[in-house]
Formats: C-alpha cells, structure tokens, sequence
C-alpha cells in the first residue's frame, strides 16, 4: 500500500490537488446486492467474489454519470470542474462525511442511513463557492459486527484498519505470495471480502436495489473454483472483461484460487492443482505447492516434490521446503 504514502499532502488538502477548488461535490451510489453476500463462503468449491466485482467496472459505469453532472453545472452556474472516482489523491470517504453522505464506521468505510455500507463514491471540484451540507453524526454506537467477522482480524481497533491483513488487499493489490500465516483464514473469499460489509446493522434499513450496470452478472455469482483455476490469460481476459477483476491479472487471481482449493478440503482438485505445479508462472505455481500438501497425502507429495526438486524460482522452492516440513511435522504427531 505504498501508493498512499505517496503525494500525502495532496490527499490531505484538496487545495494542494487543485489549488482553484472552492467546494467539493460528494455523490454515492448504491450497489447493495440482492443475495446473502456470505452464503457462498460455506460452499467450500465455489468462489466468494467481492460484491463490487461481480458487475461492470464501477469506474467506467459511474464516471460518465459524474461528468454529465459537472457539465450541466457549468452550464448552469458557470465556474470550472474537475471529476475524480477513486483515481487520483482525494480522500473520498473523509469528504463523503464532511458532505454528510455518512460517517465512517468502525470498518473505515462509509456508512449510510439510506445505503448500509455498500456505495462507491464520486467527487466533482469546482471552482463555484457552494454552501457546505452538516456533517452526519456517527451512528456506529457500541457495535462491534464489523470489527469481530474479519476473518484475519484486520482491525487492530475501531476506525483502524492494518492493509496487510485485510483479504482485499491480499487478493488484489498484494503482488507476492499470500502470508502463509493468513492463507486458512481466507477460505474461499478470491477477490476482495465483504465481511465486514455485509455485518453492519445498518444494511438492515438500507434501500434495497442497485443500478441496473451494477447488478453481479450471473457467471461471476458464485463460480465454481474447477473452472477458475483453469484459466489461462486469454480466458481470465474474455471472463472478466469490462470488470474490475482484469486489472488484477491472471497470475495473481490464479493465485487466490488456489489458496481457496487448499482450503475446500476437496480431494477431487488434486488434478487441477498438479497441473499448476507447472505453470509458467512462479506466483502460481508456489500456492500450488501450498495448495497440493493441504489436499495430497504424504507420499503423495514426497513424489511430487521429487519431481519438482529443480524448481528455480526461490520462493517456490522455499514453498517446497515449509510445505515438506509441515507434512514431517504431520507424521510425526
């Protein structure tokens, strides 16, 4: 997450990204799902995908909308703007409160009374001198919901969030191999997690329904891990096209995949597993190491460890060596 500490001045002072900017234009938009987010995390063969990836890329579906905003604001009080969606130095949510869109919860996103925890946001600045909206006063209270579902317990506190612990991180901006400490307690959430999300009470009182773009295509709702760890880069391409998903890439997505196999228990992903221990990909081929000595029994993987002894990638290798020394712990208990 070096990225934030990047230009932090810029984030903390809208002046500082366009010293012209008189007022901020804070929008959400609602994604909430029409399913049980969380109901597909004890179906142990299918992916658990992040509400917000399972339609179109947000950013290409909200971004026209903000700029056919801005421009009739010009032409209808005159002044400059400039649109931002989570692509530049601005602090959206801090905003979003100061709007009085929501507050920022417990789990460091914004929530609403109207929308529960699930909206993308969007800033126009302009040049116009606008009146300022009150802030909305933080309605968390003593609940705790978000802060105890984390899976990896990424909250070292209220309002604190540690990135390195957090599945959306690890799924999708972290780039080497996931912590092995973390890997059992991902399941099989793939890309991003909505734990902490879908626990907030206040989704309770949210309006129900979404924008039609933003509705979870149906082969992204719950599919089945088989047919994911299978993809080579041309399909992973044509499967997420236009989703946020393809940014990530296969290697890294083919990765998550197989951590999830490891933990389904399923023996019948062996084949699929042995089949990636040759990739030509060294981040997938080591969480197809770690994922063969969750599934394989010991002579089993001695043979395959055999077989793989020449591996030059060294933190392969050093997969190899944790995994071959888990299973000698194994046989001796």
């Amino acid at each position: 997450m070096d990225w934030l500490a990047r230009h932090a001045e810029r984030r903390g002072d809208p002046y500082q990204l366009w010293p012209d900017v008189r007022a901020v234009i804070m929008l959400g938009v609602n994604y909430g799902p029409d399913h049980d987010p969380l109901a597909v995390l004890a179906t142990k063969d299918r992916a658990a995908i992040s509400v917000y990836a399972k339609s179109d890329d947000y950013h290409d579906v909200i971004k026209p909308r903000l700029k056919a905003l801005a421009r009739f604001l010009v032409a209808q009080a005159g002044g400059d703007v400039k649109v931002f969606i989570d692509t530049a130095a601005v602090m959206e949510k801090p905003l979003a409160a100061r709007a009085g869109l929501g507050w920022q919860g417990k789990h460091t996103n914004l929530v609403s009374r109207e929308f529960g925890s699930w909206l993308f946001l969007g800033a126009i600045f302009t040049t116009l001198a606008l009146p300022a909206d009150e802030p909305v006063e933080d309605h968390c209270g003593s609940c705790r919901a978000c802060l105890d579902i984390c899976p990896t317990r990424a909250f070292p506190a209220p309002y604190r969030l540690d990135a390195r612990r957090c599945i959306s991180y690890l799924t999708i901006e972290h780039k080497g191999p996931i912590p092995r400490d973390l890997r059992h307690a991902m399941g099989n959430r793939i890309y991003g997690c909505d734990d902490c999300l879908a626990a907030c009470p206040w989704n309770k009182f949210a309006q129900q329904g979404c924008d039609a773009k933003l509705v979870a295509r149906a082969a992204l709702r719950a599919p089945a891990l088989g047919d994911l760890v299978r993809l080579d880069d041309a399909q992973f391409r044509a499967l997420f096209a236009k989703t946020a998903i393809k940014r990530t890439g296969r290697d890294r997505f083919v990765r998550n995949v197989l951590i999830a196999i490891g933990n389904s228990g399923n023996h019948a992903f062996l084949h699929d597993v042995r089949e990636r221990l040759d990739d030509q990909s060294a981040l997938v081929r080591g969480a197809a190491v770690w994922a063969l000595a969750q599934l394989a029994d010991a002579l089993t993987f001695a043979d395959l460890a055999a077989e793989h002894r020449t591996e030059p990638d060294p933190d392969v290798r050093a997969e190899w060596d944790a995994a071959a020394k888990a299973h000698a712990s194994l046989a001796h208990q």
